[in-house]
């Protein structure tokens, strides 16, 4: 029993090149940040005129949601599976439960923006954008992107970055630059449009550190 117990756990091992999800959310998120900063007006009160210019590049922005929400989700089992019997139970809590909270605003937001697609397609020109219900979908889509899921995106980065220098699991200026993109986002994520995007790339720092030092153990190995 014993030894059927230590084959399963090895064919479940992470593979060593995991870490590659992070570095796909990476892009993913990036991409999805710029279709929609391109097409969307930072401002939530505008009056809704890319619902008929810019909705297949928003459509493909929300598409890729979902696929983001698959490739953090591996990363965070990377980053869990790389602390291994070092990982501390409270930071694990934060940091685990700040990511998850992170993924249900952005798939919130992004609900809420393509529900107020879907009624516009069906709804005369100017009928929806005129309307008291689409105000309020912009701005609660607004306020959860870039109030709510920004914070827990900075809870995300000084917890697993604290977790970073106690581990020791990556080198230490990652884990700097981790707090200062966080500090960024918990301070400007209301007022600077773009502060989000700082947590794809302290994910795509870390993900490509790890990428690398798997294969290079790897390669020693061999």
């Amino acid at each position: 029993m014993a030894e059927n117990g230590a084959l399963t756990h090895a064919q479940l091992k992470t593979p060593k090149a995991a870490a590659i999800a992070g570095i796909v959310f990476s892009v993913l998120l990036f991409t999805i940040f710029w279709l929609l900063r391109r097409s969307i007006p930072a401002d939530p009160l505008e009056p809704g005129a890319w619902l008929v210019t810019d909705r297949a590049t928003i459509a493909v922005a929300l598409n890729l949601v979902p696929f983001a929400g698959v490739a953090f989700l591996w990363f965070i089992g990377v980053l869990r599976d790389r602390l291994g019997q070092l990982e501390d139970r409270f930071f694990a809590t934060v940091f685990f439960g700040s990511a998850l909270l992170f993924l249900a605003m952005l798939f919130a937001a992004a609900a809420l923006i393509g529900s107020v697609m879907l009624v516009a397609s069906i709804s005369e020109p100017g009928e929806l954008t005129s309307s008291a219900g689409f105000r309020l979908a912009r701005a609660t889509a607004y306020i959860i992107a870039n109030v709510y899921a920004a914070k827990m995106a900075a809870v995300f980065m000084f917890s697993s970055s604290t977790v970073v220098i106690y581990t020791g699991i990556a080198p230490r200026w990652i884990a700097y630059i981790g707090f200062l993109l966080a500090l960024t986002v918990l301070i400007g994520g209301q007022y600077i449009g773009w502060s989000l995007a700082v947590l794809p790339v302290w994910v795509l720092m870390i993900s490509g550190y790890i990428l690398m030092d798997n294969l290079t153990s790897a390669r020693g190995a061999t």
